[in-house]
């Protein structure tokens, strides 16, 4: 098996509503913003390579949209999917899985294209097949008005309509992972319905992707909970039972959003759980 970083592309978002409860004169030392409050985000995938599957988690925001849907985003950098992936030698083409972590619009917008001559909207990975599960589907395609913004159908649907759409269920052998890669779930509903955080393991490793539990590693104190987080006190202890086992069993904690720090390890303080140590990819991967 081996492990490649995939960045599809960096942007920008609220620090307030980044940290919500949290004041900007605490969060702003860890991820400081600019003139208009806006701190630095990446939408950093993850791709293993075993055997004949390649399996990309997440994929970014992707480029379909309007450019005033960008303008909200404040996109900067020069990373896309296809440089990244070609970096490695690979080619979209040539992934068998997709593995969403959850369907807001920043974690699968890259799944789905528009056509060559822009009339209808197709999977980005032809030959994929796109993995989430039955409870966080339903979850998104009947959004709450909280969520409704982030999920957006031109993302979802045409997976469905594809026939490339496939449910995880429990136990995860529906998907392969468990027997054949030491491949994990916890699941999470803080953030939103049943969110999956891949745990693998990976050259007497296990690596963590971390989505949207651990956004980035300023976020590590329980209390840092994200405004969009649909139920922040339920993200309190789902992320206490995260941390303490990173913590206890020295997980390598890859770093979805952290435009700045890509993978990480935590450890007990007389604060709680804190930061450890900072790696970059090439470090570990």
């Amino acid at each position: 098996m081996k492990l490649y970083p995939i960045e599809s592309g960096n942007f920008k978002l609220d620090g307030g509503a980044m940290f919500g409860v949290v004041p900007k004169t605490i969060w702003n030392k860890t991820n400081p913003a600019d003139d208009n409050n806006l701190i630095d985000i990446a939408a950093r995938c993850l791709l293993i390579e075993d055997g004949n599957r390649l399996i990309l988690i997440d994929t970014g925001m992707g480029n379909k949209q309007s450019e005033k849907f960008f303008g909200y985003y404040s996109l900067w950098g020069s990373h896309s999917i296809d440089t990244s992936l070609a970096k490695y030698g690979f080619h979209r083409d040539d992934i068998t899985d997709v593995f969403m972590t959850h369907l807001h619009f920043d974690h699968c917008g890259g799944s789905v294209q528009w056509n060559s001559d822009k009339t209808f909207y197709e999977p980005a990975f032809k030959n994929a097949k796109f993995w989430t599960n039955e409870n966080h589907w339903e979850w998104a395609t009947k959004p709450n008005a909280r969520e409704k913004a982030s999920f957006l159908s031109e993302n979802i649907l045409p997976m469905q309509e594809s026939g490339q759409l496939n449910f995880i269920n429990r136990p995860e052998s529906d998907f392969g992972f468990s027997d054949e890669m030491n491949f994990g779930i916890y699941y999470v509903d803080g953030h939103t319905e049943k969110q999956m955080i891949p745990h693998i393991h990976y050259n007497d490793k296990t690596i963590v992707f971390c989505a949207d539990l651990l956004a980035t590693a300023g976020h590590i104190p329980l209390p840092y909970v994200m405004g969009y987080d649909t139920r922040p006190l339920l993200t309190m202890p789902e992320k206490s039972k995260f941390l303490t086992a990173a913590a206890d069993n020295n997980h390598y904690l890859f770093l979805e959003h952290d435009a700045h720090n890509q993978i990480i390890t935590v450890e007990h303080t007389e604060k709680g759980v804190r930061l450890k140590d900072v790696f970059t990819c090439e470090d570990i991967l």
